[in-house]
């Protein structure tokens, strides 16, 4: 494979990494259950987004990002890597 070629497909891998991470959109943490956490949010996977949704039960909606670094198992590194991602308001909907 020559240099173009090879610089071409690096370009085109990574424009799909990126436009799969933007795709992923702005998960709201006061209303969303634990797979749409795990699904949007960065480092959050399966038990931290469960431990997400039960902090808020116990506690009631987020009033801010930072108040996530609260709940065991996220830190302020996790809020960082995700405050474009994280939007608040409105309260979880009861199944």
């Amino acid at each position: 494979m020559n240099r173009f070629a090879l610089v071409l497909k690096s370009l085109f891998l990574s424009l799909v990494l990126s436009a799969s991470a933007f795709a992923a959109g702005a998960v709201n943490i006061n209303t969303a259950d634990a797979p749409a956490l795990a699904a949007g949010l960065t480092g959050v996977g399966p038990a931290k987004a469960q431990a997400i949704v039960e902090y808020r039960q116990a506690n009631g909606p987020f009033k801010s990002a930072d108040q996530l670094a609260a709940v065991k198992g996220i830190g302020l590194a996790t809020v960082e890597k995700n405050r474009d991602r994280i939007e608040l308001g409105g309260t979880p909907r009861t199944k």
